[in-house]
């Protein structure tokens, strides 16, 4: 591991330990054959409260809506409520971090190693600018599938600097469902409020 690449991951790793709170929007399309939906949500996460959504507008498939739309945001709502966040989370508890190198774009490329087949973790690339370390993309595919019915699950979630903090700011999925074929997700966050500061503009 170079010396650059390993203080550009313990700079990522640093800042990465933080949990903030939030308030946002967040708006949700998927697309399995001929059938597509979309569902908008406020959200809100706390220390104290955990996470909740309420959802503020829906259109498309009540299939789509119901079963992968609502089912996102019900599985991000039971895993911090068992407290299982942490293992998710791109720590070191977590993953074997890699320095592979900087890319055409300036990026440090970062390979991302599983420590165990969990559904909830990435085998993948994870993407930092060397400065700072700030994560701008991770893309890989899930190190477990989340269940018989879904398969070969791919993501890429972006990240940016909202308020002086990271946060993600969009999701993008595919994966393969059985019996229903291909299917695709993408997620956007908007913030409204970080760390119980409003965020400029929104």
């Amino acid at each position: 591991m170079s010396d650059a690449g390993e203080a550009c991951i313990r700079r990522f790793l640093a800042q990465n330990n933080i949990d903030h709170e939030y308030r946002g929007l967040r708006r949700l399309e998927a697309k399995n054959g001929d059938r597509s939906g979309w569902m908008e949500a406020k959200t809100d996460y706390s220390l104290s409260r955990g996470f909740s959504y309420e959802v503020s507008a829906q259109g498309g498939s009540g299939f789509i809506r119901d079963k992968i739309l609502r089912g996102v945001l019900d599985h991000e709502l039971k895993i911090i409520a068992q407290g299982d966040a942490a293992q998710s989370a791109l720590a070191l508890a977590n993953y074997t971090f890699e320095p592979m190198g900087v890319d055409a774009d300036g990026l440090a490329n970062v390979m991302l190693s599983p420590k165990r087949k969990d559904r909830v973790l990435v085998a993948g690339t994870l993407f930092l600018r060397p400065g700072d370390g700030d994560p701008v993309r991770l893309q890989g595919r899930l190190a477990k599938s989340p269940s018989f019915w879904v398969k070969n699950v791919e993501i890429l979630r972006t990240y940016g600097r909202i308020g002086g903090v990271i946060m993600p700011v969009a999701l993008e999925s595919t994966a393969e469902i059985r019996w229903f074929g291909p299917a695709s997700l993408r997620m956007t966050y908007a913030y409204s409020e970080i760390d119980g500061r409003p965020v400029p503009g929104s």
